[in-house]
Protein backbone atom coordinates (compact mmCIF):
# COMPACT_ATOMS: atom_id res chain seq x y z
CA UNK A 1 0.00 0.00 0.00
CA UNK A 2 1.83 3.63 -0.77
CA UNK A 3 1.31 5.77 1.30
CA UNK A 4 2.47 9.74 1.32
CA UNK A 5 2.71 11.90 3.99
CA UNK A 6 2.10 15.36 3.79
CA UNK A 7 2.93 17.18 7.29
CA UNK A 8 1.44 20.36 8.79
CA UNK A 9 3.01 22.51 11.59
CA UNK A 10 0.56 22.34 14.75
CA UNK A 11 -1.30 24.84 13.99
CA UNK A 12 -2.32 23.75 10.56
CA UNK A 13 -3.60 19.82 11.37
CA UNK A 14 -6.17 19.14 8.72
CA UNK A 15 -9.02 16.14 9.68
CA UNK A 16 -12.02 14.92 7.30
CA UNK A 17 -14.23 15.99 10.32
CA UNK A 18 -13.45 19.85 9.96
CA UNK A 19 -13.56 22.74 7.11
CA UNK A 20 -9.93 22.79 6.61
CA UNK A 21 -9.59 20.08 3.81
CA UNK A 22 -8.16 19.99 0.58
CA UNK A 23 -8.93 21.89 -2.11
CA UNK A 24 -10.19 21.05 -5.52
CA UNK A 25 -10.15 17.41 -4.86
CA UNK A 26 -12.53 14.19 -6.30
CA UNK A 27 -15.36 12.20 -4.87
CA UNK A 28 -17.70 9.61 -4.55
CA UNK A 29 -20.35 9.03 -2.48
CA UNK A 30 -21.68 5.12 -1.73
CA UNK A 31 -24.31 3.59 0.51
CA UNK A 32 -22.30 1.28 3.52
CA UNK A 33 -23.26 -0.58 6.51
CA UNK A 34 -22.14 2.57 8.47
CA UNK A 35 -24.25 4.82 7.02
CA UNK A 36 -23.38 6.62 3.21
CA UNK A 37 -19.48 7.25 2.78
CA UNK A 38 -17.94 9.66 1.12
CA UNK A 39 -14.34 9.18 -0.14
CA UNK A 40 -12.03 11.90 -1.29
CA UNK A 41 -8.42 12.28 -3.03
CA UNK A 42 -6.59 13.32 -5.98
CA UNK A 43 -6.41 11.64 -9.00
CA UNK A 44 -4.07 9.10 -7.49
CA UNK A 45 -4.50 9.03 -3.84
CA UNK A 46 -7.05 8.77 -1.20
CA UNK A 47 -7.50 11.76 1.58
CA UNK A 48 -10.76 11.64 2.95
CA UNK A 49 -12.72 9.24 4.10
CA UNK A 50 -16.46 10.25 5.91
CA UNK A 51 -19.54 8.59 6.98
CA UNK A 52 -22.67 10.02 8.64
CA UNK A 53 -21.31 11.72 12.06
CA UNK A 54 -23.69 13.01 14.60
CA UNK A 55 -26.55 12.13 12.11
CA UNK A 56 -24.95 14.69 9.39
CA UNK A 57 -24.33 13.16 6.62
CA UNK A 58 -20.92 13.53 4.70
CA UNK A 59 -20.54 17.05 3.20
CA UNK A 60 -17.96 17.29 0.01
CA UNK A 61 -16.17 20.88 -0.21
CA UNK A 62 -17.46 23.27 -2.98
CA UNK A 63 -14.82 22.54 -4.73
CA UNK A 64 -14.69 19.07 -5.47
CA UNK A 65 -15.76 17.34 -8.84
CA UNK A 66 -17.87 14.22 -7.98
CA UNK A 67 -16.29 11.33 -10.00
CA UNK A 68 -17.62 8.02 -8.82
CA UNK A 69 -15.14 5.90 -11.77
CA UNK A 70 -12.37 7.66 -9.68
CA UNK A 71 -12.82 5.80 -6.51
CA UNK A 72 -14.04 2.42 -8.34
CA UNK A 73 -11.20 0.60 -6.91
CA UNK A 74 -11.71 1.88 -3.15
CA UNK A 75 -15.34 2.02 -3.01
CA UNK A 76 -14.65 -2.17 -4.36
CA UNK A 77 -12.46 -3.18 -1.68
CA UNK A 78 -14.81 -1.27 0.91
CA UNK A 79 -17.39 -3.30 -0.23
CA UNK A 80 -15.23 -6.84 -0.03
CA UNK A 81 -14.12 -5.84 3.54
CA UNK A 82 -17.86 -5.19 4.43
CA UNK A 83 -18.94 -8.58 3.28
CA UNK A 84 -16.15 -10.16 4.73
CA UNK A 85 -14.14 -10.99 1.74
CA UNK A 86 -10.96 -8.27 2.37
CA UNK A 87 -9.16 -7.84 5.79
CA UNK A 88 -6.22 -5.63 4.37
CA UNK A 89 -6.19 -2.50 1.86
CA UNK A 90 -4.29 -1.70 -1.10
CA UNK A 91 -5.16 1.85 -1.56
CA UNK A 92 -2.77 4.29 -2.27
CA UNK A 93 -3.27 7.35 0.40
CA UNK A 94 -1.76 10.78 1.23
CA UNK A 95 -2.08 11.21 4.68
CA UNK A 96 -2.24 14.90 5.99
CA UNK A 97 -1.77 15.90 9.66
CA UNK A 98 1.28 16.73 11.68
CA UNK A 99 4.15 14.84 12.32
CA UNK A 100 2.57 13.52 15.64
CA UNK A 101 -0.68 12.18 14.21
CA UNK A 102 1.29 10.72 11.12
CA UNK A 103 3.29 8.66 12.87
CA UNK A 104 0.28 7.60 15.10
CA UNK A 105 -1.99 6.82 11.80
CA UNK A 106 1.09 4.76 10.62
CA UNK A 107 1.30 2.88 13.17
CA UNK A 108 -2.40 1.62 13.31
CA UNK A 109 -1.53 0.12 9.74
CA UNK A 110 0.45 -2.28 12.03
CA UNK A 111 -2.64 -3.47 14.00
CA UNK A 112 -3.94 -7.07 12.01
CA UNK A 113 -7.25 -7.69 10.88
CA UNK A 114 -9.50 -8.97 14.06
CA UNK A 115 -7.21 -7.81 16.97
CA UNK A 116 -6.92 -4.67 18.42
CA UNK A 117 -4.57 -2.47 20.62
CA UNK A 118 -4.88 -0.49 23.66
CA UNK A 119 -4.35 3.36 23.09
CA UNK A 120 -1.37 2.89 25.66
CA UNK A 121 -0.02 -0.12 23.24
CA UNK A 122 -0.04 1.84 20.50
CA UNK A 123 1.62 4.64 22.37
CA UNK A 124 4.62 2.47 23.23
CA UNK A 125 4.73 1.19 19.32
CA UNK A 126 5.55 5.21 18.72
CA UNK A 127 7.96 5.36 21.39
CA UNK A 128 5.62 7.66 23.78
CA UNK A 129 4.74 5.56 26.20
CA UNK A 130 2.73 8.12 28.33
CA UNK A 131 0.83 9.55 25.38
CA UNK A 132 -1.91 7.27 25.43
CA UNK A 133 -4.26 10.78 25.70
CA UNK A 134 -2.73 11.89 22.95
CA UNK A 135 -3.32 8.58 21.07
CA UNK A 136 -6.96 9.55 21.06
CA UNK A 137 -7.04 12.71 20.20
CA UNK A 138 -5.19 11.34 16.74
CA UNK A 139 -7.14 8.52 16.35
CA UNK A 140 -10.00 11.53 16.47
CA UNK A 141 -8.56 13.15 13.46
CA UNK A 142 -7.50 10.43 11.45
CA UNK A 143 -9.00 11.32 7.75
CA UNK A 144 -9.17 7.59 6.52
CA UNK A 145 -11.31 5.37 9.11
CA UNK A 146 -11.92 1.92 8.77
CA UNK A 147 -8.66 1.82 5.77
CA UNK A 148 -6.23 3.38 8.62
CA UNK A 149 -8.23 1.19 11.52
CA UNK A 150 -8.60 3.40 14.42
CA UNK A 151 -11.37 1.35 15.54
CA UNK A 152 -8.84 -1.00 16.39
CA UNK A 153 -7.79 0.87 19.01
CA UNK A 154 -9.86 0.10 22.42
CA UNK A 155 -9.37 1.97 25.55
CA UNK A 156 -7.35 0.34 28.80
CA UNK A 157 -9.38 -3.03 30.15
CA UNK A 158 -10.29 -3.96 26.94
CA UNK A 159 -13.24 -1.38 27.45
CA UNK A 160 -14.45 -0.29 23.19
CA UNK A 161 -13.54 3.23 24.35
CA UNK A 162 -14.40 6.03 22.05
CA UNK A 163 -15.15 6.78 18.20
CA UNK A 164 -15.14 9.79 16.07
CA UNK A 165 -18.25 8.01 14.02
CA UNK A 166 -20.02 6.60 16.79
CA UNK A 167 -19.06 3.96 19.52
CA UNK A 168 -21.75 1.97 17.43
CA UNK A 169 -19.99 2.04 14.52
CA UNK A 170 -16.93 0.94 16.26
CA UNK A 171 -18.47 -2.00 17.64
CA UNK A 172 -19.98 -2.49 14.38
CA UNK A 173 -16.75 -2.60 12.76
CA UNK A 174 -15.36 -4.97 15.59
CA UNK A 175 -18.07 -7.48 15.69
CA UNK A 176 -17.54 -7.43 11.33
CA UNK A 177 -13.58 -8.05 12.42
CA UNK A 178 -14.98 -10.89 15.09
CA UNK A 179 -11.91 -8.95 17.25
CA UNK A 180 -11.91 -10.82 20.51
CA UNK A 181 -11.60 -9.47 24.02
CA UNK A 182 -13.68 -6.52 24.02
CA UNK A 183 -16.41 -5.48 26.15
CA UNK A 184 -19.18 -3.59 24.50
CA UNK A 185 -20.05 -1.91 26.84
CA UNK A 186 -22.13 1.37 24.95
CA UNK A 187 -22.86 3.21 28.84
Amino acid sequence: MATHRHRFGETGKVSAKTVSREKDLFYALSDSPVGEIMLAGDSTHLYYLDFPLHGNLPNPDSSWARDQLRFESELQQLEEYFSGERETFDIPMKLLGSDYEISVWEALQNIAFGTVKTYGDVAKAIGQPEGAQAIGNANGKNPIPIIVPCHRVIAAKNNIGGFTGGVEKKQFLLQLEKAKNVQFNLL
